[in-house]
């Protein structure tokens, strides 16, 4: 009975904190008219055992039933995001709430957040659960591989409603704070159930925001209130430190600022983090040295195949100082020798850092990761990017994620590596040409039987990525690199 389901609906929206049981009637005549139903019957007001989503679908299904809502995705996810508005509070008492939790501590405060955001299906919790992940053992630790296939496919009428939608320039782009509360469109994601908390850093406005499509644990953005293009200054590595000193229990890392070493979205400054430990995080310290400028700071070479410093100290602002120096240290080397260039004959600059920053007991943590841009006839995609023998499997830039040992591999691969499992087993098979060399490759090395080729599989695709991340690495792990990059510490930073 729809009529159960509407109370069952009010009821999680009242529970929500944006209304009251006064309110009751209201809501539920204005979800009644909204599903194209005229009649609301008698309904026991009462907490369900269904979930906010599955009232949704329901909800969603009359409402198509009815000719309301068209067959289309983006129709579907703007009718959807309508409904769950109901169970989300206005803007001003959700930073209300939060405030109130952080007073009982940072963790209270964000779980609030994160628990509001996947009720009302702002986060996609089932698309995310689609997703293929798994561990992979290596030298450096436990890398995670993730197949995304959480973003739904667009289907022929999709494709066509998008292609007859005026592209529009509100809001410049997903990104920006004005997306809180925005209908959408066929060709923009919907955005009436998202909300934004409301950080002030050292006097700038910035918002904080879990992503729909997490890839990790609190997957979670924070972004400028400007639309203005990122870059990595002084102010992003005090920015960074600032966030974890007000959320602990996050890490925070911001992409680089460069094409091809960059984020996808460089046009609107903002950072990534979340409650999440990755491979690099656990990763040890091979080399120490000392930083003279600055004390109160240690700093070593961590053992991972990019190349990394790695900074702790308890004085953050001295901490952000010696980051800041590393990286105007780094903007302007050159090492000939390893293909390391910082600028071009015209003076393009080509060097910049991927930072991450997190809390350890006492102590502030800064990761900074040097990127090197370069191309050349060889490495016509990047010199320091993933190289054309590993393309079939990651050809995409690498991002902040991919940095800490996070492998986001396109959708494409779960049917392509269901046909490069048929190969192996020698049975009937439609497998990419691309994947060829990889495949004959496995075959020569296992004895592979239907009981273990997906382990296999999953294995190598484990140690594909870790060679993605050693291409992009500046300084490589042979005793040449690892000499080069010592050069660069005491040209550079120890003196």
């Amino acid at each position: 009975m729809i009529s159960q389901t509407i109370s069952d609906f009010t009821t999680l929206a009242i529970a929500s904190g944006g209304w009251m049981e006064m309110d009751r009637i209201y809501l539920q005549n204005r979800i009644l008219g909204m599903i194209g139903e005229t009649e609301f019957e008698e309904a026991e007001n009462r907490l369900s055992s269904k979930t906010s989503t599955q009232l949704m679908d329901e909800l969603v299904e009359v409402a198509k039933n009815n000719h309301i809502v068209g067959e289309s995705l983006s129709e579907q996810e703007i009718f959807a995001s309508q409904l769950m508005d109901f169970l989300t509070p206005p803007p001003s008492v959700v930073n209300a709430f939060f405030a109130q939790y952080y007073a009982k501590g940072p963790k209270e405060a964000t779980d609030y957040f994160y628990d509001l955001c996947k009720t009302n299906d702002y986060v996609k919790t089932r698309a995310i659960a689609k997703n293929i992940d798994f561990p992979v053992e290596t030298e450096y630790g436990s890398l995670e591989i993730t197949i995304n296939l959480s973003k739904p496919e667009k289907d022929p009428k999709q494709i066509a409603l998008e292609k007859n939608t005026a592209q529009g320039n509100y809001p410049q782009c997903q990104l920006c704070m004005e997306n809180e509360g925005y209908k959408g469109r066929a060709n923009f994601p919907a955005r009436t159930n998202h909300r934004i908390i409301r950080m002030n850093l050292d006097g700038e406005s910035w918002g904080f925001q879990y992503s729909p499509y997490a890839y990790y644990n609190e997957h979670c953005i924070v972004l400028s209130e400007k639309h203005w293009p990122m870059e990595i200054t002084k102010q992003t590595f005090d920015r960074l430190l600032k966030i974890i000193e007000v959320l602990p229990h996050y890490f925070m890392g911001s992409n680089a600022d460069l094409p091809i070493v960059g984020g996808s979205i460089l046009s609107h400054d903002h950072y990534q983090g979340g409650r999440h430990t990755f491979a690099m995080d656990k990763a040890p310290i091979e080399f120490s040295f000392s930083l003279n400028k600055f004390p109160d700071v240690t700093a070593g070479i961590v053992k991972w195949p990019m190349s990394v410093i790695r900074l702790q100290s308890k004085n953050k602002a001295e901490l952000a100082r010696a980051a800041h120096e590393i990286f105007a240290k780094w903007t302007v080397y050159s090492d000939e020798s390893l293909d390391i260039s910082a600028y071009s004959q015209d003076g393009t600059l080509h060097h910049t850092v991927t930072p991450i920053a997190r809390k350890k007991e006492d102590f502030f943590e800064m990761d900074i990761v040097l990127r090197d841009n370069n191309v050349s006839e060889k490495h016509p995609d990047g010199i320091f990017h993933p190289h054309k023998d590993v393309q079939h499997i990651k050809q995409e830039n690498i991002g902040l994620i991919e940095v800490m040992g996070l492998a986001i591999l396109p959708p494409r691969l779960k049917t392509e590596l269901e046909e490069v499992e048929k190969y192996l087993l020698d049975e009937e098979n439609e497998m990419a040409s691309y994947h060829k060399e990889w495949a004959d490759s496995i075959k020569m090395n296992h004895q592979l039987i239907k009981e273990n080729v997906n382990e296999v599989i999953q294995n190598e695709l484990g140690q594909v990525f870790k060679r993605v991340l050693e291409d992009a690495g500046v300084f490589k792990r042979d005793e040449q690199g690892k000499a080069g990059f010592k050069r660069f510490i005491d040209t550079c930073l120890t003196r």
